[in-house]
């Protein structure tokens, strides 16, 4: 009852005007909805109707009475009536009541009173909304709740006509999508039920829903809704995940949505809400005392035990182990956690790198021993890592026993993949707890729940990642001006990658600032579309200049000309960029150029062993010509 009080206050800080009180945990909500609230029951329900009241969110009461009514006993309809009639009493104004999730089979009584499931559902819905008056909402949830489950189809439904037909007019239907957890909800599918119940939906949301399965949580951001969806529905609703504290990406992410109409506040950002919601969300992992944070604990009042302060405070002696020290919570972390437990039907744009990673470890394990590859999904897992250590030590404990769980199994699991990673290309041997035929229950994801699944047929045909290719065919082609909005959005996907600054000086040949010079300009395609990019300058003094980089004269006098490279992680090949180098350099070359330099971000590990590795460029020491964290590495021609 406080998580929900202190949601009440979330929704008035966002925006956001309604509750939906369905929670399984009330047992008199669904399997015992004949029975009325204990006093005690009544005093927490007051007490919440009057917190939503303050709060200005729409409390809205639902009951599920489909597992057991009888819809054709007048006793069972009165029964309906007087348990909503105490809970108006308690002060609420609006109900719901729900038929999902029920057998759609009618006892004989009811089948000799109805002609369908349809009709018996209608006609008690009309019935307790008539008795009830002056509700100021009053929500339907229909078994058919989704597409996937009209027969044949939603238009052609009859289950959905005679809902349609015959429910009043002021009765609001809710709809999850086509699915039960839609991965997409278009325009085109809400015009179309709209048009068989004669009213736009509500919108039952269970993209955040996490209740199916304990191991799966969602932090991603609303999407994959179009905001032109708003004038077209009678209200929006979230079933997010379990775990109150979890959910304040999904909530928050959802009010940023609705306040991005097309009538009012402008384009949605998915990325952009997401960001917006992780900045406020690492406010309150940082504090103790703000909404979330466990309340400190009352001490005693008596003198406190006298410590001498020199005992107490440890310094390490020469040769002893170093104080740990726990580093505080970032952004980035959050961005990483975040990627790792994004969407139910995708994973964010770090975690489907490292399974693309491990998948071509594993599959080029003769040459993964210090590989690009290696030193990526390594740095990968240490992020993870630390992502874990500093999120066990935030303040905020109680967000933190909600996540702990999911945090500690997914540092498990990355722990695996790196130890099995290391045994390739005769690294190391397998480790003794971990990759044997015999390992300990923590070194495998275990449970019978697990087993049956690995059991049936198919498993695993439902993972997120799918392997790519064995091979995989790659055109190296010149640029053209075609090629702009495709280089600027892998500049643009590598960079939210990486550390956003320092800002290099190729930046502005890859968000197409600056155009590169004539013949210094590639790009490399795959079966699916544009995946990196070569660019070139051979005079990049007017570059520099604009990016304001003092020094760079002493650079550029033995190193005129600017080459940037980017591939995207699905690129598993490196000899495509090797090629786009080779005929890079040639243009560069034949135009009189002494050498070439390539800036590069100290976090960008791929591309600093991808220069490395390829023999012709070297680490060049300049000062004052660089942005902080920046790397040059450069060649001259001979």
């Amino acid at each position: 009852m406080e998580q929900r009080t202190e949601l009440f206050k979330r929704e008035h800080q966002w925006g956001l005007n309604t509750y939906l009180y369905a929670p399984k945990d009330d047992y008199k909500h669904r399997m015992y909805w004949r029975e009325l609230y204990s006093p005690e029951e009544a005093e927490q329900l007051v007490a919440l109707i009057s917190a939503a009241e303050k709060n200005r969110v729409e409390f809205i009461y639902a009951i599920s009475p489909g597992l057991d009514i009888t819809f054709s006993n007048p006793g069972e309809v009165a029964a309906l009536k007087r348990k909503l009639d105490q809970v108006k009493a308690f002060g609420c104004r609006s109900f719901s009541l729900l038929f999902d999730d029920i057998e759609t089979e009618m006892c004989p009584a009811d089948k000799q009173a109805f002609s369908s499931f349809a009709h018996a559902q209608v006609a008690v819905t009309n019935e307790v909304y008539q008795h009830l008056r002056d509700a100021k909402t009053f929500l339907f949830c229909p078994t058919d709740y989704c597409a996937a489950f009209c027969n044949p189809n939603v238009p052609q439904s009859s289950y959905l006509q005679t809902v349609g037909e015959k429910l009043l007019p002021g009765i609001d239907i809710l709809w999850t999508g086509p699915k039960v957890v839609s991965n997409k909800i278009s325009v085109e599918s809400i015009e179309e039920v709209t048009a068989v119940l004669k009213r736009p939906p509500v919108i039952w949301d269970n993209i955040h829903a996490n209740d199916y399965d304990p191991q799966r949580l969602f932090l991603g951001p609303y999407k994959d809704r179009p905001t032109e969806l708003i004038p077209k529905l009678r209200g929006v609703l979230t079933n997010p995940n379990c775990e109150f504290y979890l959910n304040f990406v999904a909530i928050h992410t959802l009010a940023t949505w609705c306040r991005s109409s097309a009538t009012g506040g402008g384009s949605y950002s998915p990325q952009g809400a997401l960001t917006l919601a992780l900045s406020d969300w690492l406010q309150e992992l940082m504090s103790a005392d703000q909404p979330g944070g466990r309340a400190q604990p009352e001490l005693p009042d008596e003198e406190p035990m006298q410590t001498d302060a020199a005992e107490s405070l440890y310094v390490p002696g020469p040769g002893e182990n170093p104080l740990y020290t726990a580093e505080p919570l970032t952004l980035d972390d959050l961005n990483l956690l975040s990627d790792l437990f994004y969407l139910p039907y995708e994973h964010g744009a770090t975690a489907r790198t490292m399974l693309e990673e491990l998948d071509w470890l594993r599959t080029h394990r003769e040459a993964a021993a210090a590989s690009l590859h290696e030193i990526t999904f390594d740095s990968m897992c240490d992020a993870v890592v630390q992502m874990f250590n500093r999120l066990s030590n935030a303040p905020n404990r109680s967000v933190l026993y909600d996540l702990y769980n999911y945090i500690c199994d997914i540092k498990s699991g990355v722990g695996l993949a790196r130890a099995y990673v290391k045994t390739l290309g005769g690294q190391d041997q397998p480790s003794a707890q971990t990759l044997t035929d015999d390992p300990e229950p923590w070194g495998f994801r275990g449970g019978l729940s697990g087993e049956f699944q690995r059991m049936l047929p198919g498993h695993g045909n439902r993972d997120l990642f799918k392997r790519p290719p064995m091979t995989a065919v790659y055109c190296v082609r010149p640029y053209c001006s075609g090629d702009k909005a495709e280089v600027q959005k892998i500049f643009k996907e590598m960079q939210r990658r990486e550390e956003q600054s320092p800002k290099l000086i190729s930046d502005c040949l890859s968000s197409g600032d600056v155009a590169p010079s004539p013949q210094c300009a590639l790009v490399v395609e795959d079966d699916i579309g544009v995946c990196g990019y070569a660019l070139g300058l051979t005079d990049a003094k007017q570059a520099a200049a604009t990016e304001q980089r003092p020094g760079s004269d002493t650079l550029l006098k033995d190193y005129p000309s600017l080459v940037v490279v980017q591939v995207l992680p699905r690129v598993t090949d490196p000899s495509p960029a090797r090629r786009m180098v080779a005929q890079l350099l040639s243009s560069i070359r034949s135009s009189g150029s002494r050498g070439v330099f390539c800036e590069l971000r100290q976090s960008d590990r791929r591309m600093l062993d991808f220069y490395s590795k390829l023999g012709s460029f070297e680490h060049v020491p300049v000062d004052g010509s660089l942005a902080q964290d920046a790397v040059v590495m450069a060649t001259k021609f001979q």
